[in-house]
């Protein structure tokens, strides 16, 4: 899936290579592209929640551009990355918004066989996050395959890419994952 125009291609290269002057001019060029994928996220979130997807989008940024230490590795794992920052700003929020509600609203998550780009079940990122804390302890490249398909909504292509493994070990990683989930997301 190509995500950005070829002049940002261009910048994020030359930010990827170590231009931190690049970083400014690639926010305007990848902008409509995050500002999409937070809005993805929020649709999934509690009717009542929040956060707006530019604050979103402005969050996850500040903590994305602050990463020097991030061997950055091309548009796909800019992206991932992006997307896990988003994640990031999501469990913050939740975790303040149930701190200052002493429990606040829990909601079921559902994780059904959508794919990773399917709009759909509301989902309370707290809980998902904690359910996929305890499986990144025990299989590492499935939390990793669950943050890139249905966090960035990359292809079984791409995360395969990213992670430098097979299509197949992805799918399967990915049915194992969801099933995981599944099931412990069901427990509470």
């Amino acid at each position: 899936m190509e995500r950005t125009n070829p002049k940002a291609s261009e910048i994020l290269g030359a930010h990827l290579g170590g231009d931190r002057a690049a970083a400014s001019g690639l926010l305007g060029l990848i902008y409509d592209d995050l500002r999409a994928l937070a809005a993805k996220h929020l649709r999934r979130e509690r009717p009542t929640h929040t956060l707006q997807p530019t604050a979103l989008v402005h969050e996850a940024w500040l903590r994305l551009t602050d990463c020097e230490r991030i061997d950055w590795q091309g548009k796909t794992h800019f992206f991932a990355m992006a997307a896990t920052m988003l994640r990031r700003v999501l469990i913050d929020h939740a975790r303040t918004v149930k701190s200052e509600k002493r429990g606040g609203e829990v909601e079921r998550v559902e994780l059904s066989e959508m794919d990773a780009t399917t709009e759909g079940d509301r989902i309370d990122f707290l809980a998902l996050h904690e359910a996929l804390e305890t499986l990144g302890r025990d299989d590492p490249r499935q939390a990793r395959v669950v943050e890139l398909r249905y966090f960035a909504g990359l292809s079984l292509e791409e995360t395969a890419r990213a992670l430098g493994v097979s299509i197949d070990t992805v799918k399967s990683d990915w049915r194992a994952a969801r099933d995981r989930l599944h099931r412990e997301l069901s427990r509470t």
